[in-house]
């Protein structure tokens, strides 16, 4: 799966308004953003976004 792909099913991806673009809302470093696209490693954030499971719990 690519990094661009796995970013998409991150609860971290958010639509950010003043950009109009949607962003990463961990606090990386510098440092650790520039290792995470250069090795194309998975992402030690993911967490899957299960909009499913979140209404589950508000029934």
């Amino acid at each position: 799966m690519s990094t661009k792909n796995q970013c998409e099913m991150c609860a971290h991806y958010i639509y950010d308004d003043e950009y109009e673009e949607y962003i990463c809302n961990m606090s990386l470093d510098e440092d650790e953003l520039v290792s995470f696209y250069q090795k194309r490693t998975s992402c030690p954030y993911f967490k899957f976004y299960d909009e499913y499971k979140m209404v589950q719990k508000q029934n």
